[in-house]
């Protein structure tokens, strides 16, 4: 019998549009950048609506209530702080707001969503 990561594929492959389904993002829209096999993870980027236009970050930003380098946060589907060490670029350090990892098992392809959402 075979690990489930050592399956030859998964539902859901790199630059594949999809649904998140469980989790803080449940409902975003995004699309694939990469899938680690061996974790069973996923890489995402938005794309859906609130990804684009005046989102929360921007609200907060142009209220004074928020930095630029908060409003990388809301722009990613799931945020994830990264620490950089001081060099020469940031004599500083800095921190940095990556893309985290979401299971395979919470995202579904969206054109499978909208089916089963119109099924309803």
């Amino acid at each position: 019998m075979k690990k489930q990561s050592e399956q030859k594929s998964f539902h859901v492959k790199t630059g594949d549009e999809v649904v998140v389904v469980a989790g803080g993002a449940k409902g975003r829209r995004c699309k694939i950048t990469k899938v680690n096999r061996k974790r069973l993870v996923v890489y995402v980027e938005g794309v859906d609506a609130r990804s684009k236009g005046e989102d929360e970050g921007t609200k907060r930003l142009k209220e004074g209530g928020a930095t630029s380098h908060e409003l990388d946060r809301f722009r990613l589907v799931k945020p994830q702080l990264h620490h950089i060490r001081k060099n020469q670029q940031n004599p500083n350090g800095a921190l940095l707001w990556l893309e985290g990892p979401i299971h395979i098992s919470n995202v579904m392809k969206a054109a499978e969503y909208d089916k089963r959402r119109a099924a309803k």
